[in-house]
């Protein structure tokens, strides 16, 4: 069996998986939001815990978003994260 034909035929069995619920655009803000928030984080001298305190999120929270797994948080999330680092900036 060639590998064209198996690839081919593994398509048809199982169709490529999609998230209805994040956009291009939607993803792409949240991406830009995820690298600032991810930068704020190397600058600051807080730690995870000390971060998700501050910003009323569970530490699981900041473990999803430095690891990348941004369908783990939402805009409002982020948005509290970035203001909450912010304000910690020198």
């Amino acid at each position: 069996m060639s590998t064209a034909y198996s690839t081919a035929r593994a398509e048809t069995l199982d169709p490529p998986r999609s998230s209805p619920d994040l956009d291009v655009r939607e993803l792409e803000k949240r991406t830009r939001l995820m690298r600032i928030i991810t930068r704020l984080i190397a600058v600051s001298d807080l730690g995870s815990r000390e971060i998700a305190r501050r910003a009323g999120l569970p530490v699981q929270k900041i473990s999803d978003l430095l690891a990348g797994r941004l369908e783990h948080l939402d805009m409002d999330e982020l948005n509290v994260l970035r203001r909450t680092l912010e304000l910690e900036a020198p």
